[in-house]
């Protein structure tokens, strides 16, 4: 699988040098993600600007990593969602439950706004 990963202090950007999120590639990302997660990387921002392609296993994976994240306290970003990767998410009903936007920068203000918001509630704790 070709990807690269860019490590910053608040957040995680996975970029997906792939045409295709299949079988072929799904297992090796959920191993990434389960690493990552355990290293103590909370908020992944995922960039599929280059994924043409993602079958039920892909989009597996995508939940597995969305529920380490959800689960630590963080947050996941996908960013730039091609045609046919936003019909299947739209198709499994699960645009409400993944966080989609268009541009990776946009994806940053998130996991910025996420960390304001997950510092007042435990303030008002």
């Amino acid at each position: 699988m070709k990807y690269t990963i860019d490590k910053k202090e608040n957040y995680t950007i996975i970029t997906i040098d792939e045409k295709k999120l299949d079988t072929t590639i799904a297992p090796d990302l959920k191993s990434e993600f389960v690493k990552l997660n355990a290293e103590g990387i909370t908020n992944l921002i995922l960039d599929l600007s280059n994924v043409k392609y993602t079958d039920s296993s892909g989009l597996s994976s995508i939940l597995i990593a969305n529920r380490l994240c959800n689960s630590s306290g963080g947050v996941l970003i996908l960013t730039g969602l091609q045609e046919h990767v936003t019909k299947l998410i739209t198709i499994s009903k699960l645009e409400s439950v993944l966080n989609i936007l268009p541009t990776v920068e946009e994806g940053i203000d998130r996991v910025f706004l996420h960390e304001i918001e997950s510092d007042l509630t435990k303030k008002e704790e």
